[in-house]
């Protein structure tokens, strides 16, 4: 984790970049990669889970873009990027979707901005 006041942190010690994170299923092994924080142009990336592809999809919400389409600033209405399906939900950080056993960190992680 940077230390207060290198270049990753701005002068109030407020995180102005964010994380990527890897997890992986303990049983099948299954991996995605979740963003938490947001990015440069103040958007977040909302990790959603697709019953039907099986498969855990990142979403930009808000930020720069949603202030010239409405369709970014929620999650409500998203499709499936990988199937495109409307059933996707977010993601609850511990069910996997492929075999609906534990995921957990590993550990692995970047910055995102």
């Amino acid at each position: 984790m940077p230390i207060l006041g290198t270049p990753f942190f701005s002068p109030n010690g407020t995180n102005r970049m964010a994380w990527k994170l890897k997890y992986r299923c303990k049983q099948c092994g299954y991996e995605a990669e979740v963003y938490e924080g947001r990015g440069l142009f103040r958007q977040e990336i909302t990790a959603m889970s697709c019953p039907d592809c099986k498969t855990i999809q990142n979403i930009v919400v808000g930020g720069i873009i949603a202030d010239v389409a409405r369709s970014y600033r929620s999650e409500v209405g998203r499709l499936c990027l990988q199937c495109g399906s409307d059933n996707i939900r977010l993601w609850d950080k511990r069910t996997c979707p492929k075999c609906q056993g534990e995921m957990e960190q590993t550990g692995d992680q970047e910055f995102w901005t």
